[in-house]
């Protein structure tokens, strides 16, 4: 099912600044918040539907590739969700708890046991995918392999051996924080730190996983398809939602940002959507006219050199450039038209234009039209 137009989601326009957004968020998300909808699922999906879209246009990286490219710049059409999709509710709780204030108990947690516990979110990873230009054309599916985090098998990502044995942290109590209060001049002040003893999980693993050191992740390889749609461009970047590295100990995985990079053509070169071919012809084929053959992304296309062609004119074959990303339409073939000039002759062909320079020489009584053509010969060929 197609995503819906993030704007539209949050019900702001365009031109919303950073505090409309926030506001309008805030305002959907209490109205579909789980704990004034308890077992209504459509309330939960718009819940998330919200906390997708206030993710990308809240951050203005995200929010600028997807008012350029819409959900395919932002890897919307890759199946891996992009930027926010499919987040869980304690991506959305870990993530966006602060927005609430006072609300719901003072805390953003959806009647979550791990309220106010630190949530660990594994780190991003980056790759480099190399596309030719046939692939940019019509999109393609990447299968690569990536070394990274993974929650540990031994242990389903706990890092607790034999499913796991727990305290509760003697430190914080199970808050996963702490509270200090200091004595100032201007009277008491009272500081909310993480817990530096169970860095704000609220828990201490009392018997560790020998495969994992405790850490509920290892080090392995995963090969992840990418579905990359057409149209893409150097240096832009595409987002699998939960693809980066494991989080430690059960918490959120991160992203994979996937970098594009073009592979450069023999033949062809790209200016944006359209596409350029230095197309070289003969003196007689520019003066008489010609059939020739141009490259195009999928094969060859058949292009009329009409009589009299000049060198530098552009020929525009419409449609045969590179689709846009996210629309409509592709851009055209752009034919730079060039006449090439032998620069070494054999002795049969400096005799034929040596005869086509004295031309007038060869003609009798030529008429007024001849002698203006062979004029303007000497003059090319001089």
């Amino acid at each position: 099912m197609a995503k819906r137009d993030y704007y539209e989601v949050l019900e702001v326009d365009r031109n919303a600044n950073e505090a409309d957004i926030k506001k309008a968020y805030r305002k959907l998300a209490i109205k579909y918040h789980p704990d004034k909808n308890p077992d209504d699922h459509t309330a939960e999906d718009k819940f998330k539907e919200a906390a997708e879209a206030y993710e990308v246009l809240s951050n203005p990286d995200k929010k600028a590739k997807y008012d350029r490219y819409g959900h395919a710049g932002l890897g919307g059409a890759s199946g891996g969700g992009g930027y926010g999709g499919g987040m869980s509710m304690d991506d959305i709780f870990s993530n966006f708890g602060d927005i609430f204030g006072g609300a719901f108990g003072g805390a953003f947690g959806g009647g979550s046991s791990s309220r106010g516990r630190r949530v660990n979110k594994g780190s991003n990873l980056r790759v480099k995918v190399k596309l030719n230009l046939q692939e940019i054309a019509t999109g393609v599916e990447k299968k690569i392999k990536v070394s990274k985090y993974v929650s540990c098998k031994h242990c389903s990502g706990t890092g607790a051996e034999n499913g796991g044995s727990y305290a509760s942290c003697s430190t914080c109590h199970g808050s996963g924080h702490v509270t200090r209060v200091t004595n100032t001049f201007l009277g008491q002040m009272q500081t909310t730190s993480t817990c530096p003893t169970c860095g704000g999980e609220g828990r201490i693993i009392t018997k560790k996983c020998n495969h994992c050191q405790g850490n509920g992740v290892v080090r392995d390889e995963e090969v992840i398809s990418i579905n990359i749609p057409a149209g893409v461009a150097e240096g832009m970047q595409l987002s699998l939602s939960g693809k980066g590295n494991a989080g430690a100990r059960g918490g959120i995985p991160g992203d994979l940002i996937v970098l594009i990079e073009e592979e450069k053509h023999p033949e062809l070169e790209r200016d944006g959507n359209n596409l350029i071919h230095n197309l070289f012809i003969s003196v007689s084929e520019a003066a008489l006219g010609a059939q020739v053959e141009v490259p195009t992304v999928d094969g060859k296309a058949r292009l009329k050199i009409a009589p009299g062609t000049q060198p530098g004119k552009v020929l525009r074959l419409k449609g045969k450039g590179l689709p846009a990303v996210n629309s409509y339409g592709s851009g055209d073939l752009l034919v730079n038209v060039n006449v090439w000039i032998p620069k070494e002759l054999n002795k049969e062909e400096r005799q034929i234009l040596e005869k086509l320079q004295n031309a007038p020489n060869f003609v009798p009584n030529p008429s007024a039209s001849e002698k203006r053509f062979f004029d303007r010969m000497r003059e090319y060929f001089n």
